[in-house]
């Protein structure tokens, strides 16, 4: 009996290693000689560059090779680049075409003889299966506990409602905002909404349980979204428009930072005093690094090396040296920061009543200079050598040269509004400057310093994530 148990024990052990494992990095080097750019998403969806979806079938036991071959292929002699149904590769891995069915379900394909890879092997069971797929019977013993979602299930979409009398909903956008998609949380609704660039109102909505604190996006194709008074970070699939996964804290999360390059999302809690890290390429919580204070004003360093944030309980700038062991280097007391900027080694800090710029040199923590600034300095942003400081009571930018620390421009926006955010497009030199009062947004070219659009938005804006247009995979 306890021979049995013990026997027991590591089957399941190995089914659970099995499951958890990722598909092997040949494999993905195999499927990318044919369909450069697939997506192999980390809950183990594999997406071709046309949208085509396979599905992985992983083996109890993968077999080792010499040489990666495709086995056998369902319609039989078929490439891989002829995107067949059914691929079976040499070391057991199975792929599975999902197949859209005119009724508007999703399917795979029953092969009349089931090959013993098909029966014995299992789909990953962390995966967000297409909506509207279903199982033939006879191949029911693949999908373990996944839970099969119908057709008709609309995900997060809601519709949202439209004014009818407005026959003019089109808005011109700049060249390098044309085909891009508009996240907006409006800081009082718990949907998001998502609106066309082309359009001034929201197409539609994005259901969320709570209202959203904050939001990014991350590699064109997942949201991270934090929300008040909830410990939990949905990651959202923007092709699926459906939460693909759910990462669960310890404490109330609230600013999130995105390391692109080192794929990392770091993530505040000013109730736990901690920074929690994610993998971006496994969606699962990495690290959670304890801190002194209640922190808020996040803000990253150019290379990676250092989160700076602000106490709101003592008052207190503090930086995190990431590639020192997280040490924690006190910068001094600075009372109603409204914003933390990082450049040419000097630590940018705004005062919202005090209305000047503090300048703090990072090594020796001494104070370079203070420049009296705009009225509600409230917003900043850094660009290769200068500093955008956004002023909400006079809607005005005013230009920093971080080479000089000196003013060298003032760009009025004219909105008659109050600005509240000043926010880089990513992979662009535009910025989108928002407005909690004024139904509209404005555009700066950050080279070349100046407003080249000012579009109106039918939605206030607390938190807005501009991303390119994501193909749906459920349409």
């Amino acid at each position: 009996m306890r021979k049995f148990l013990l026997v027991l024990l590591l089957l399941m052990l190995t089914s659970m290693a099995t499951i958890a494992r990722e598909i092997p990095s040949e494999l993905k080097s195999y499927v990318e000689q044919s369909f450069p750019k697939t997506n192999f998403r980390f809950d183990g969806v594999i997406i071709l560059p046309d949208t085509t979806v396979y599905l992985p079938l992983f083996p109890s036991k993968p077999i080792d090779v010499e040489e990666l071959q495709v086995k056998t292929t369902i319609p039989a002699n078929k490439t891989l680049a002829q995107k067949p149904e059914v691929v079976i590769f040499n070391n057991d891995y199975v792929f599975l075409k999902v197949i859209n069915q005119q009724d508007g379900s999703k399917t795979v394909v029953v092969p009349s003889t089931i090959p013993a890879e098909i029966t014995t092997g299992l789909l990953p069971q962390d995966m967000l299966v297409p909506r509207g797929l279903v199982i033939p019977e006879n191949l029911k013993g693949i999908i373990g506990n996944l839970d099969i979602r119908l057709a008709e299930n609309p995900g997060l979409k809601v519709s949202v409602p439209q004014n009818k009398g407005d026959i003019n909903n089109k808005v011109t956008p700049v060249e390098q905002l044309k085909n891009k998609t508009f996240y907006v949380a409006t800081g009082y609704s718990k949907n998001i909404q998502v609106i066309n660039s082309e359009n001034k109102s929201p197409a539609y909505a994005l259901s969320q349980n709570y209202v959203p604190n904050d939001m990014k996006a991350y590699n064109n194709e997942y949201l991270l979204v934090t929300s008040f008074g909830c410990p939990t970070i949905n990651v959202i699939s923007l092709a699926d428009e459906d939460i693909i996964k759910q990462i669960h804290l310890t404490s109330k999360p609230d600013e999130i930072l995105i390391d692109n390059e080192k794929k990392i999302a770091y993530i505040s809690s000013s109730e736990g005093s901690s920074i929690f890290v994610v993998n971006l390429e496994s969606m699962t919580l990495a690290k959670q690094i304890k801190i002194n204070g209640m922190c808020e004003k996040l803000t990253l360093s150019d290379d990676g090396s250092k989160i700076f944030y602000f106490d709101k309980k003592t008052h207190e700038i503090w930086a995190i040296e990431l590639d020192n062991n997280y040490l924690l280097k006190d910068i001094g007391k600075f009372p109603n920061v409204s914003k933390i900027a990082f450049s040419n080694n000097k630590i940018y800090i705004t005062s919202r009543t005090k209305n000047h710029l503090a300048i703090v040199d990072y090594d020796t923590n001494g104070l370079i200079a203070e420049i009296d600034i705009c009225e509600k300095p409230i917003d900043m942003l850094a660009f290769e050598n200068s500093l955008f400081v956004l002023g909400a009571n006079d809607n005005v930018v005013q230009v920093i040269s971080t080479e000089t620390d000196k003013l060298t421009d003032s760009i009025y926006l004219n909105t008659r509004g109050f600005s509240t955010n000043i926010d880089k497009i990513e992979n662009s030199d535009l910025a989108i400057i928002s407005d909690s009062r004024a139904s509209i947004y404005c555009v700066l070219d950050l080279k070349n310093k100046r407003v080249v659009k000012v579009s109106p938005i039918e939605v206030p804006i607390r938190t807005i994530v501009v991303t390119d247009r994501v193909k749906k995979l459920n349409k």
